[in-house]
């Protein structure tokens, strides 16, 4: 669940916040929406020129280049971080430095390179989701940077918010520099 809509250009679409209980019907919406991100960021880059994506979303923000380039290292990390949980017993996931990710070489790669990975990349994961049976559900593993102990069923609906988020500032750029 997100708080909804706000002022705030990081959060154009609220900071996700875990629900107190989670249902069937909930992890099956926060799957569609893993399955349509792919589609989802390629309709908001579309037709968009080399200086519109080396534009920042906002202030200090990444440019658009960088958005792209970061969903997929971001859904990467957490394909490998459901695979883990699912095969270890609890076990600690090796945070990254998504700002300094950011600023890698491959950043000047072609957005369609990622996109590509995007949508390969969730094929997969949507399958390994549907799959989930109720207990796997519960499985966990630590997030060292907070210590916490964290369910699978939330890390979904964490990474079903973080595609429609950097959607949102994709196509909330585009609204204000009217480039639809």
């Amino acid at each position: 669940m997100a708080k909804a809509q706000t002022a705030d250009p990081r959060y154009p679409i609220g900071q996700f916040e875990t629900p107190s209980s989670i249902s069937e019907q909930q992890r099956k919406e926060w799957i569609a929406a893993i399955e349509e991100a792919p589609k989802r960021l390629r309709e908001a880059v579309k037709g968009l020129n080399e200086q519109q994506l080396n534009t920042a979303y906002r202030d200090g923000g990444w440019t658009v280049r960088q958005v792209v380039h970061h969903v997929p290292d971001s859904h990467m990390n957490a394909f490998v971080r459901f695979k883990l949980a699912l095969t270890e017993d609890n076990p600690t996931i090796k945070p990254y430095e998504e700002q300094k990710w950011a600023l890698l070489a491959d950043v000047n790669t072609p957005i369609e390179v990622s996109l590509q990975l995007l949508d390969s990349l969730h094929v997969r994961w949507v399958n390994l989701l549907n799959s989930l049976k109720e207990p796997e559900w519960k499985r966990t593993y630590i997030h060292p940077a907070t210590g916490k102990t964290v369910p699978l069923e939330h890390v979904l609906g964490s990474y079903a918010w973080h595609g429609r988020h950097h959607v949102a500032h994709i196509t909330t750029l585009r609204k204000s520099k009217g480039w639809n």
